[in-house]
């Protein structure tokens, strides 16, 4: 074997050998983190009860994905299980429990996305989907696509045997009387301002923004995130928030960072909110917390737009800011959990 080709050989081995090195899991930095709304949420208006309610099932979900990190599992397998438990929760502004369009119905968004391949699923305005975010998965999987919307998806959902419900299974009372509350007050101010109306009504539901998400680093490095949302109290027909836009609600870079957003959509999609954070990373060099706070306590507020975001990077640091009283929030990393709930 000549020189040449015996350092050849010699340079492959060490790729190989890199690679199967990079390939060795590492469970010392799997991380999940979670939200499940942000808005006026303060203590003054939070029952003990209530508080407690909120508090178990926050730590049901980070369990349950966590025990897919543990175990081996993929970043998007336990983002996807972890955002299920609070679809399935009534207490939460996704899936069971969705608040009411204008319309009195129960529109559902979602959004899924793999920080190792950039690979994205998406839908939006389904009404018989009873877990959006494995739907929104499906799409990236199963699918040449990144969004479908209303019968559409729901038509592929069926195909692909996600569980279809009636309607009425998304129906709660708290949430329906929430609707009319505001719907009163709408009225109301229609007919004190001569006929000009408040366009905070239309959207925003009683200053709480419900919608749940998660995102995950597994012991392989990769990044992902999920995002699940019923949308705002008396939203107008047609409307989309920004969960369901990739790089507004959603994204995941395994070379950043992996963001879930909840707030007020409208200013979450015309500020790019979760792809500025990891184009912050990426192009100027700052750490996750610098470039979380640049966007949702500065650019946002400047703008004028109410939520926060949760986020995680490549190493297992977490972000968790938002600029309105209180969001419900959590992490779990080294085997330790915390979840917390108001700003103080």
């Amino acid at each position: 074997m000549n020189k040449k080709l015996y350092l050849f050989c010699l340079c492959l081995l060490a790729g190989y050998m890199g690679l199967a090195q990079s390939s060795k899991p590492d469970y010392s930095k799997i991380t999940l983190v979670i939200h499940g709304g942000a808005g006026t949420i303060t203590r003054a208006n939070m029952t003990p009860e209530k508080e407690k309610a909120y508090k178990e099932k926050l730590n049901e979900a980070l369990k349950t994905g966590y025990a897919v990190l543990e175990k081996g599992g993929s970043s998007l397998d336990a983002v996807e299980a972890t955002v299920r438990v609070m679809e399935d929760s009534p207490l939460f502004n996704a899936g069971k429990g969705a608040v009411f369009t204008n319309e009195g119905k129960n529109e559902l968004d979602a959004a899924i996305m793999d920080g190792k391949t950039l690979k994205a699923g998406a839908i939006a305005s389904v009404t018989t989907i009873r877990n959006p975010i494995s739907t929104a998965r499906a799409v990236m999987e199963q699918s040449e696509h990144v969004m479908m919307i209303g019968p559409g998806a729901e038509k592929f959902a069926q195909e692909k045997g996600m569980e279809i419900v009636d309607p009425a299974y998304f129906y709660t009372e708290t949430r329906f009387n929430q609707l009319q509350k505001i719907k009163d007050n709408e009225k109301t101010e229609l007919d004190h301002n001569g006929g000009s109306g408040s366009t905070e009504n239309i959207f925003i539901e009683g200053k709480k923004f419900g919608t749940v998400g998660a995102v995950a680093l597994d012991a392989y490095g990769n990044l992902a995130a999920a995002t699940s949302t019923g949308g705002m109290t008396n939203k107008r027909y047609g409307r989309v928030g920004d969960v369901p836009i990739i790089g507004a609600g959603t994204y995941a870079d395994n070379t950043t960072c992996a963001v879930s957003a909840t707030g007020h959509g409208e200013y979450f999609i015309r500020s790019v909110v979760a792809h500025d954070i990891a184009s912050l990373m990426a192009y100027k060099g700052l750490p996750l917390k610098k470039a979380a706070d640049e966007v949702v306590m500065h650019k946002l507020v400047e703008r004028g737009g109410e939520g926060g975001v949760i986020a995680v990077d490549r190493n297992g640091n977490i972000a968790m800011p938002f600029n309105s009283a209180g969001m419900y929030r959590g992490y779990i990393k080294k085997g330790k959990s915390e979840v917390l709930i108001y700003k103080d």
